[in-house]
């Protein structure tokens, strides 16, 4: 079952005390961005955070369970979150995953294809 968009804007409402919060759909679901940077994934209407040590002690510090889970088959396990509503918790929580994360490597400009010359035969 996918995701809900109704369920996506809510979520990107409770995140937004971190930041800018953007979403795109990818593969069916749903991929988060906290001001540019990929943190998250939306799959099946739960929250998948991407783990960090950082992100692991906040959760320890506001005595929030540790709830790990993969958001689709094969993929690395995330942190899956299902409280949104305590904002000072969203953003230490948010604030310190998004500065442990790296920012998306520039993509390579693709090299413009050389249009092949054709020689003429000489006389």
């Amino acid at each position: 079952m996918a995701s809900s968009v109704e369920f996506v804007k809510y979520v990107c409402e409770k995140l937004k005390v971190a930041g800018e919060i953007t979403f795109k759909r990818m593969f069916g679901e749903y991929g988060l961005y906290c001001n540019g940077k990929f943190f998250a994934l939306i799959c099946e209407d739960q929250l998948f955070v991407k783990p960090t040590q950082e992100g692991r002690q906040i959760l320890e510090q506001y005595n929030h369970e540790i709830i790990e889970g993969s958001p689709y088959p094969g993929a690395k396990s995330h942190f899956i979150l299902d409280d949104f509503e305590e904002e000072v918790f969203v953003r230490a929580f948010m604030g310190a995953t998004y500065e442990a994360l790296p920012f998306p490597k520039p993509k390579k400009q693709k090299a413009s294809k050389k249009i092949k010359e054709e020689r003429l035969p000489l006389i």
